[in-house]
């Protein structure tokens, strides 16, 4: 009986020194804001009242890590306040992560599920986070990731259900199918990083009785080059071609620079340029650049009037500053840091569209932000537009009603609970 003891002593022993180096994480948040939207998203006409409603989400996130293994589930509700009754029973509760990521040693994974998907600036790829519910997709993610060398590769087939017949994809997700390749290389300790994605989509075209798939590849880079200490530039340029779903061609392309310089200590000021090419209406193929699944929140402008492909086209001529402040006088410390943002936008369309003058418009976003104690941050931001007829006639509205958007935040996302055994 002693000797029966000893061995399963010994077992149990065992099993706990095999399983050394566990880490298990509950993570929480819950971000509420309140929006005044008087002309944000899309321009409001004439006479248009304006909107105040809360959003929220509350999202619960589970991860383990042990050796080569990681695993995390995060779920959440998103919504807006009053949308639901008081004793609804139905929710808008969904997973927008559940993945699985194997280490196979020397920088080599695999990681499957559902899962963001993050790259370089965030313009093509992103995770959507001023969104409430954001971006996610069900892939599966091979790759390798070095000091200063990364490559990726990303698979994803779409279906609405298990199909006993056929494989029409009526777009619950906008694809049907991706394959992706992501490679990047840092230079000189990482003052130049270059980065090249080629990403093939096929999307669903037709009907149930006469689908048909059709694919359109987007390519290019992303480069950033560290001058010194204090100077910063980068660039993006991205090409498009295949089908659209219709079957009609596409042949567009974008591109990006911006560059930034620290003043001081804290305070930077840059100055960027984009360029979208867009339809001039002298054929039938379809040259307006889609910008895909990037965070478009944070391009062109915090209203958010061009979040997809637009028709004419579009060009940016943006400027802006940025500063954390942590001092009023020699005489009086602020213990809570703020920081506070300004950016100017010179908005005006790519092509002409007959007597229409290429201006569209001036954005102006102020946004304010500070940590008043751990894990709580609070957030405000305001923005107008001072649009053209040009804007009329590409956003819809009228011009001569003001257009303007505030928004306050409060976000609460602490640690709840961790252990290692």
């Amino acid at each position: 009986m002693n000797l029966k003891l000893t061995v399963l002593g010994l077992f149990l022993t065992t099993i706990a020194m095999a399983q050394e180096g566990n880490t298990f994480n509950i993570d929480a948040q819950l971000r509420a804001r309140g929006e005044y939207n008087n002309g944000a998203f899309t321009p409001r006409a004439q006479g248009e009242r304006s909107a105040f409603y809360v959003s929220d989400r509350a999202r619960i996130s589970l991860g383990y890590q042990r050796n080569h293994l990681e695993m995390k589930i995060s779920a959440q509700h998103t919504g807006v306040w009053g949308q639901d009754n008081i004793s609804a029973r139905a929710g808008r509760v969904a997973l927008n992560e559940a993945w699985a990521k194997v280490l196979f040693g020397q920088g080599f994974f695999a990681q499957v599920g559902r899962q963001q998907l993050s790259y370089d600036d965030e313009r093509i790829l992103g995770s959507c986070d001023w969104d409430m519910a954001g971006n996610w997709h069900d892939a599966l993610r091979l790759g390798y990731d070095g000091e200063q060398t990364n490559l990726h590769a990303i698979l994803a087939f779409n279906q609405n259900t298990e199909n006993v017949r056929g494989r029409y994809y009526d777009a619950t997700m906008p694809y049907k199918s991706m394959q992706a390749l992501w490679f990047h290389q840092g230079f000189y300790q990482k003052n130049i990083q270059m980065s090249l994605l080629v990403m093939n989509l096929g999307r669903e075209g037709g009907t149930e009785d006469n689908g048909k798939t059709r694919y359109m590849q987007t390519f290019g880079t992303h480069l950033t080059y560290k001058i010194d200490k204090k100077t910063e530039v980068s660039g993006s340029f991205y090409i498009q071609t295949g089908k659209e779903p219709s079957g009609t061609k596409v042949s567009a392309f974008m591109v990006a620079a911006q560059g930034s310089y620290e003043v001081m200590r804290e305070w930077k000021v840059r100055l960027g340029y984009d360029y979208l090419s867009g339809n001039d209406g002298r054929n039938v193929n379809q040259h307006s650049f889609n910008p895909l699944y990037g965070t478009h929140h944070n391009f062109y402008g915090a209203m958010d009037y061009f979040t997809g492909p637009v028709p004419l086209g579009l060009q940016d001529l943006h400027a802006g500053t940025s500063a954390t402040i942590r001092q009023i006088t020699s005489d009086f410390e602020l213990f809570v840091p703020f920081k506070a943002s300004f950016d100017y936008h010179y908005l005006f369309s790519a092509e002409k569209f007959k007597e229409m003058k290429r201006s569209l418009g001036h954005e102006f976003d102020f946004k304010l932000s500070c940590s008043p104690m751990r894990d709580l941050t609070l957030s405000a931001g305001y923005s107008f537009m001072l649009g053209t007829e040009s804007m009329d006639i590409v956003k819809g509205g009228n011009h001569k009603s003001w257009q303007d958007w505030a928004w306050l935040s409060l976000n609460i996302s602490p640690r709840i609970f961790s252990t290692k055994w």
